[in-house]
């Protein structure tokens, strides 16, 4: 039995760097455009989306934690900074007296709809642009597995808590 440790062959390698690099690129320009657009930092516009996107307006903070991979006192330093600037409202759940309800005010979503068509502006050209349509259905193929393969057993701050009995 050998002691080495596992390696990737040169074609993982490959495609694991192209993958790293493409993300790091694609999230940088990202996080100019929702700056300059709407002073808004990556994180803070993937929960005023989530948030707008839900039929209620509404999500509890455990569940947005999860949704966009951030530690829980992360999101709740970037659900403050949201709060100040009147974008959203926290208020206790109503299904739990430990918890914390995060509702999109107006103001958060006019902001989100002055960052939008930016932000699609961005990743339809740097993302999209160089791929045919099939190419699109293929990436999107090859990426939805592995994400959940990977929310399968995801870090700790995105694990759902668990509840106390």
């Amino acid at each position: 039995m050998s002691d080495s440790p596992p390696s990737l062959d040169p074609v993982q390698l490959g495609a694991y760097f192209s993958l790293v690099e493409v993300t790091s690129l694609l999230r940088h320009a990202v996080e100019q455009q929702l700056k300059e657009a709407g002073d808004l930092s990556y994180v803070q516009f993937q929960l005023l989306a989530r948030l707008g996107d839900s039929p209620t307006g509404s999500h509890r903070m455990t569940d947005l934690a999860d949704g966009v991979v951030y530690s829980r006192s992360g999101l709740t330093y970037q659900v403050g900074l949201l709060e100040k600037a009147g974008l959203v409202e926290r208020t206790p759940s109503a299904d739990d007296e430990r918890g914390v309800t995060v509702t999109i005010t107006d103001a958060g979503r006019t902001r989100l709809a002055a960052v939008l068509p930016g932000h699609v502006e961005v990743v339809s050209g740097l993302l999209f642009e160089p791929l045919s349509h099939e190419d699109v259905h293929a990436l999107a193929g090859l990426l939805e597995p592995v994400r959940d393969h990977m929310r399968a057993a995801p870090p700790r701050s995105a694990a759902p808590r668990r509840r106390r009995s």
